[in-house]
């Protein structure tokens, strides 16, 4: 309180000016700004069209994939320090020690960290590689673009780590919601409105389950685009069709007709799985028999496969029944549908 005042004491209207005794301890006490960047991005599901947007396919022929960011995230948090470790599957530190290098930041503690199983095919390296390159734009205090940001993660996957792959990963996590993307020369983005009826009936008729087999892309992807190099007909008719169930999905999706989308899941499922001797396996083949045997329109493996995750759409009235037809199958992995995308927020304390 104050020691003494300027004026009479006894003034109906004291002064405003007042000299304050502070302790001396506090007087020496500075205590150091500690800045912190927080940033979230999302992972998907991608119900049609994945392999078409990888190049040379996409360069080509044109891809086009249908994909929905769902609430299960890779978080970043960058603070003062000198270590970097992340906990995200996909993304070893070599992910981290790129993000840093190609953004020239330095003198950082970085981590990463997901809320999703290592390995499920969801997209998680690129969500990783999304949070990361927001969280670092933002300490740099740079502006930030969901594309530009997307773009730079896949450089760092395939220029940086040797990871082939495409590109529809990376805008799941930068922009978030129902995504319609074309792939030629560039990218074309197109956010598919929802209704609340039709996102409740999807997230309801859904069933993401995790096999507990890790699968490994990489070599899968490059056996894959070898063949489509070589023009087999095989690889080849499946990849049209792919893409042409994508584009109708798209369609049914906008038109809130989830039956329509859990039909075209299973023929989507036949041609995924003729790419490539590794992307069914024994568990993933056990997990769609059962479901489809329990009443359920279709099912899909998730991302490249040979492990990972299990999409399955159910009826309007039997998503209980194929739930325990599965249960011992896996591990279930609940979502809601994430319409953010990638957000970054900053602290000072």
């Amino acid at each position: 309180m104050p020691c003494s005042a300027m004026g009479n004491a006894a003034d109906e209207s004291p002064s405003k000016d007042y000299v304050y005794a502070v302790p001396r301890a506090q007087t020496q006490v500075h205590p150091a700004l500690t800045r912190i960047v927080v940033s979230r991005a999302p992972t998907r599901i991608d119900l049609g069209g994945g392999w078409t947007d990888v190049p040379p396919y996409c360069d080509r022929e044109g891809g086009f994939v249908c994909n929905v960011a769902i609430t299960r995230y890779a978080v970043a948090h960058v603070t003062h320090g000198q270590t970097a470790h992340g906990t995200v599957a996909d993304s070893d530190p070599t992910l981290l020690q790129a993000a840093l290098k190609r953004t020239g930041v330095h003198d950082v503690a970085v981590t990463i960290e997901n809320d999703f199983p290592v390995g499920a095919g969801l997209g998680g390296s690129s969500a990783a590689s999304a949070a990361l390159l927001g969280a670092l734009a933002e300490w740099r205090g740079a502006a930030w673009d969901r594309a530009v940001i997307a773009e730079a993660g896949r450089r760092i996957e395939v220029e940086e780590l040797g990871v082939p792959g495409g590109r529809q990963d990376h805008y799941a996590a930068t922009h978030g919601g129902a995504l319609a993307l074309t792939f030629t020369s560039g990218v074309g983005v197109r956010r598919i409105p929802l209704s609340r009826r039709t996102r409740d009936d999807l997230v309801a008729r859904s069933i993401l389950i995790y096999t507990g087999q890790s699968r490994i892309s990489g070599d899968t992807i490059t056996a894959v685009l070898g063949a489509y190099e070589k023009r087999e007909q095989r690889v080849v008719n499946a990849l049209r069709r792919m893409r042409e169930l994508a584009e109708e999905m798209a369609r049914l999706l906008e038109r809130g007709d989830v039956d329509g989308i859990g039909g075209l899941l299973a023929e989507h499922w036949q041609h995924q799985r003729a790419l490539h001797p590794s992307i069914p396996t024994p568990r993933i083949d056990e997990i769609v028999a059962q479901s489809i045997r329990a009443g359920a329109l279709g099912a899909k493996a998730m991302g490249a496969s040979g492990g990972g995750c299990v999409l399955v759409v159910c009826r309007s009235n039997n998503a209980s029944r194929v739930r325990e037809a599965v249960r011992s199958l896996g591990t279930f992995i609940d979502f809601d549908v994430d319409d953010s995308g990638l957000t970054v927020d900053r602290d000072e304390r």
